[in-house]
């Protein structure tokens, strides 16, 4: 019955862990840029968008195309990178469990 104790209060442990990590993680932002900087997007931990710069110079009323792909290509690497962030400081908790349901 010991044994069973451990497991639920290192279960218990590790939520708590995991919890504190995801509040730290919607404070802190990657960022990802395209059409070399001329569009640069921020994202949290959770992946969430928190900011878009677009340089003035990259905006052409001609070619609304070109800047519809630059924002869309910034926005898909910011939120890769919050992704890949937030598994990497998960796996530092699961020691590499991939647990479902969590990022």
């Amino acid at each position: 019955m010991r044994g069973m104790n451990d497991l639920v209060r290192q279960a218990q442990v590790m939520h708590k862990k995991m919890n504190e990590l995801q509040k730290e993680l919607e404070t802190r932002t990657v960022e990802a840029a395209s059409g070399g900087g001329m569009v640069t997007a921020t994202a949290n931990g959770s992946g969430e968008i928190v900011a878009l710069r677009i340089d003035p110079a990259v905006v052409d009323p001609k070619d609304v195309d070109m800047l519809q792909d630059l924002v869309l290509a910034a926005l898909k690497e910011a939120q890769k990178k919050a992704k890949e962030m937030s598994e990497s400081e998960m796996s530092k908790i699961t020691g590499g469990m991939k647990l479902p349901g969590m990022f």
